[in-house]
């Protein structure tokens, strides 16, 4: 794995509701900055950068309970309709945003 996924990779993390998981992707500080003022739901659903344990079902009254690959667009469209979920997501970035503010200061009194 090099360097640039590493880093990528660290950025990461889930949250998980209603048994499925979302990957979250922490916003990086000039994406934060570009955001300042209009740090919507919508905005931030475009973090969300996988899901696990996601099946037809979970998205359509009757669906399928065959898992399905990540699709970003389908998963917007789904969150947008799913309160629990979309809150979820939106919190977690959020909060992974937080809590890497809050390590850098904390490094940076160390």
């Amino acid at each position: 794995m090099s360097i640039i996924d590493k880093l990528r990779k660290s950025r990461q993390s889930r949250v998980e509701v209603n048994g499925v998981a979302l990957i979250l992707r922490r916003p990086t500080d000039l994406e934060w900055f570009e955001m300042r003022g209009s740090v919507g739901a919508r905005r931030l659903l475009a973090f969300v950068d996988g899901w696990d344990g996601v099946t037809e079902g979970h998205i359509i009254i009757g669906g399928d309970p065959h898992p399905l690959p990540f699709d970003r667009d389908l998963c917007v469209a789904w969150l947008e309709d799913s309160p629990a979920l979309m809150g979820a997501a939106v919190n977690g970035v959020i909060e992974a945003y937080q809590s890497h503010q809050k390590r850098r200061a904390d490094d940076s009194q160390n």
